[in-house]
Formats: C-alpha cells, sequence, structure tokens
C-alpha cells in the first residue's frame, strides 16, 4: 500500500468513526442509564433482603428480559425500514411505520399480560424456591407498566437513532437516572417501604424518558419525518407484522438464552447463593453489554443508511470500523475484570458467600464480555440489512441445538454446576460469532445495495400513494 493510500484509507477510517459515534456515543450512553435503572433497582432491593434480591433477579433475568426480548426484536424492523428509508431521503413515511409499530408492540404486549399475571404458578413449575417464587409474584405486578414502557422506548429511541437524532434521549436518559437514584432512596431508604418504594421510582424512571422522546417526535423537532398521526399506521399491518416477527424471533433468541442459564441455576442446590452470584456476573456483563448495544445501533444505523443510500462500499467499511472499535473496548474490559474479580460483587451484597461465588465464576465472565464484544455488533449489522430471518435459524442451532444442551451435560453429568452450564452457552455463542463473522464476509453487499432499494421502493410507493389519497379525501 503507497503512502497516498494509506492516508486515504486514514482518512476514510476516521471519517467513518466520526459517523460511527455521532450514533455510537449518545446510544451507549443512553443505554448504561437505562440498564443502570435496573442495577440501581437491584442495589437497593438486594439492602432489603437476600430473597427480595434473589427474587427481583429471577423477574428481571427471566420475565423482564422475555418480554424485553419480544418487543425490542420487534422493533428491530423499525430500525430495518427507517434506517433504509432515511438513507434513500424517502423521509414521508417514516412516521408511518412508526405508528404501525406501536400497534403491532401493543399488541404484543397485550398478549404477554398473562405471563406477568401468573408469574409464581410458572417459576414454580420451572423449579424455583417457593418462598422467592411468591416475592417475584409481587414484582412482576408491578413490572407490567415497565413492559408498556419499553414499547415507547425502544420504537422512539430507534426512529430517532435512524436519523443521527440521538442527543435528546442521552439527556433524558440522564435525567431519568439521577430522578430514580433519589427517588429509590426517598421511597426504600428513608420511609422504609421496601419492594413497593423500589418499583414505583423504576416506573417513573422508563415513563420520565418517554414522554420526553414522545414531546420531541410529535412537536416539530422532526419536522421532515413526522407528519402527524394517520389511519395509515392502520393499513397493511400484516407485511409489518411479519417482517417485525422474524425480528423478534432474531433478538429474543438472543437474549434469552442468558435466561435459561438463571433457570438452571435455580434448580441447583444453594440456589439462593448461586442465583444472586449469578444475578451480579450477568448484570456486569449487562453493562459491558450496553457498550455492545450501543456499537449494535451503530451498525444497524451505519449499515442501513448507506445501503439506503446505494453504497456497498461504504457500508462493508462501516462494518470492519464498528466491529473493530467494539472489539478493542472488548478486550481492555476482559483484562479489568479478571483482574478486580469478586471486589465488584461487594456493589451488590453484603454476604461473603455470595463474593466467592462470583470470584470463581469471574474468568467466565471476562471471556463472555470478550465475546460480547463482536457478536451484538454483527447482529446490529444484520437488523441494517434486513437479515433477521436468516439470523433467527443460526440462533437456534449455535444456542439451543449446541450451547444449551453443552451446558447441561457438563453442568449435571459432569457436575460443574454452574460453571459447567456457563462454559456450554459460551460455546455456542463462540459458534455463533464465527458462523455471523462468515456470513458478513461472504456477503454480496452490491446485491444488498439491490434489496434494499427494492424495500424501500415497494413500502414508500405503497404508503406515498395512500398519504395522496387520504390528503386529497382531506381536502374535499
Amino acid at each position: 500500500m503507497s503512502e497516498g493510500e494509506e492516508l486515504s484509507l486514514m482518512k476514510r477510517a476516521w471519517k467513518e468513526s466520526k459517523l460511527m459515534w455521532i450514533v455510537a456515543g449518545p446510544a451507549i450512553f443512553t443505554r448504561f442509564s437505562t440498564f443502570g435503572i435496573n442495577v440501581i433497582s437491584q442495589a437497593f432491593i438486594g439492602h432489603i433482603g437476600s430473597k427480595q434480591l434473589a427474587a427481583f433477579a429471577l423477574v428481571y433475568t427471566v420475565l423482564i428480559r422475555f418480554a424485553n426480548g419480544i418487543l425490542l426484536g420487534m422493533a428491530s424492523a423499525l430500525a430495518t425500514l427507517c434506517g433504509q428509508g432515511y438513507g434513500a431521503r424517502e423521509y414521508s413515511m417514516m412516521g408511518v411505520y412508526l405508528q404501525r409499530s406501536w400497534i403491532v408492540l401493543f399488541v404484543a404486549a397485550i398478549l404477554l399480560l398473562p405471563v406477568f399475571f401468573f408469574t409464581s404458578p410458572i417459576f414454580k413449575i420451572l423449579g424455583q424456591e417457593e418462598s422467592i417464587t411468591r416475592v417475584a409474584g409481587t414484582i412482576s405486578l408491578w413490572s407490567i407498566p415497565i413492559m408498556f414502557a419499553f414499547i415507547v422506548s425502544f420504537t422512539c429511541q430507534t426512529f430517532l437513532q435512524s436519523q443521527s437524532k440521538n442527543i435528546v434521549i442521552s439527556f433524558l436518559a440522564a435525567f431519568s437516572i439521577i430522578i430514580h437514584v433519589l427517588f429509590s432512596w426517598l421511597l426504600t431508604m428513608k420511609f422504609k417501604l421496601g419492594i413497593t418504594g423500589a418499583m414505583t421510582s423504576t416506573i417513573l424512571a422508563y415513563w420520565i424518558p418517554n414522554i420526553g422522546q414522545l414531546i420531541f417526535i410529535t412537536c416539530g423537532w422532526c419536522s421532515e419525518t413526522w407528519k402527524g398521526f394517520s389511519f395509515l399506521a392502520f393499513k397493511d399491518l400484516w407485511p409489518f407484522f411479519k417482517l417485525s416477527l422474524s425480528s423478534g424471533a432474531m433478538l429474543c433468541l438472543e437474549l434469552w438464552y442468558n435466561t435459561i442459564l438463571i433457570l438452571l441455576t435455580g434448580n441447583m442446590k444453594n440456589a439462593e447463593v448461586e442465583v444472586d452470584a449469578l444475578s451480579i456476573c450477568l448484570n456486569i456483563n449487562g453493562w459491558e453489554m450496553m457498550i455492545a448495544f450501543g456499537f449494535m445501533a451503530a451498525a444497524s444505523v451505519r449499515v442501513s443508511n448507506e445501503l439506503g443510500r446505494g453504497s456497498s462500499r461504504a457500508a462493508k467499511f462501516s462494518i470492519v470500523v464498528t466491529v473493530l472499535t467494539s472489539f478493542t473496548i472488548g478486550f481492555l474490559l476482559f483484562l479489568f475484570f479478571l483482574f478486580f474479580r469478586e471486589r465488584l460483587a461487594y456493589i451488590f451484597t453484603s454476604n461473603k458467600d455470595v463474593a466467592t461465588a462470583v470470584r470463581g465464576l469471574s474468568p467466565l465472565l471476562a471471556v463472555s464480555i470478550l465475546l460480547n464484544s463482536v457478536q451484538p455488533v454483527l447482529s446490529g449489522v444484520a437488523v441494517g440489512a434486513g437479515w433477521q430471518s436468516i439470523v433467527a435459524y443460526v440462533n437456534i442451532g449455535c444456542y439451543y441445538i449446541i450451547g444449551i444442551p453443552v451446558g447441561v451435560v457438563l453442568g449435571k453429568v459432569f457436575h460443574w454446576n454452574v460453571k459447567g452450564i456457563w462454559i456450554g452457552m459460551l460455546f455456542g455463542t463462540l459458534i455463533q460469532t464465527i458462523v455471523l463473522i462468515v456470513i458478513t464476509y461472504k456477503t454480496d453487499w452490491d446485491k444488498q445495495v439491490t434489496i434494499a432499494r427494492k424495500r424501500v421502493n415497494r413500502w414508500s410507493k405503497v404508503d406515498r400513494t395512500d398519504q395522496e389519497t387520504e390528503t386529497n379525501t382531506s381536502v374535499n
């Protein structure tokens, strides 16, 4: 490579890095803040009692992750359509897509309600301790408003990120977490309201930024892409639902993977200590995942925008820059958590047995962090390109045919307990990451540009005709 070409490559990398960080920076901060809501709630509940902490861990790692997976996954269909539409400068139909996503996700949330109402018996059937399931039943009822908050949060954030208008999301998230710390302390520690106080503060923390985002979108700050509420949102819902369903399947299969790890651990001896230790590790892992999810959002936006714009070369280059940046950060965190080990556990608990258990799981936590610095980014590429259905099949094979069976054999048959289960599931994640790397590398990106253009034209042509009809009808 000549000196001129090297300088040109460095300029391209710097330019792409700036474009990536415009999305990734605010997205990471926002996800840190949002995830921090759960961690703050867990920290305050952990000081109420060990049983309450275990119940909260079950509800949030199993139930909320279950609902989160479905709703976030279905919302990723909006990322494909809005991202490619914005890149192709087809702005007028993006607001209609947002409203359709609200409708589809609201119906999905209604169908999920029975799971929240019957949490205690469900956990009993799954083999969890009865004393823990009783508390979990109470927490799950308090979590219903949080599930509905996901609908507004996921869709509005996706809508704004596709336009690189996510600074406002960061400000709202920062304000929300400050309010959450204050109210959690007042309601839980000062007024001794226990779980009721902690969950009330959590609900407020989720809904405050949602109200701000709705005001920002509907009151003139997105004038190109939001044209007001429209009855067109109720038209052509079935094609939108099918795309949302394939998107939901892809992400659900990923997010539920760790849920199964918690459930398998809950059936072991000394479950309370094991669940507490594992939930702490998964929460620490979750902090790093927020960084990876920020890069996932950046990959999705950059790939979808460039495909919609018609530039396969720029799409490929954005993938390389985003993956390398995320991996570098993941490797540094890998070293950090290998060094600190159980010392971080005391942030969440004062129980020495739990901290000792966390120390034993720390090497697995570090490896998990390293893998998760790459895998979600590749999932973001899939969302940006519209490959959700393909990745769903990959996830089934790698996670549920390979990862979980290997984990069960190591944990139950070889008696490695939670370590064996986690090793098996990390093996599944490794295989899935390798498969996604191969798929991304071998993809014909020029063909993906053609597919994206056809998708944008097909959806925008129908919506443009409907918008003209609606406008003419209202004028007459």
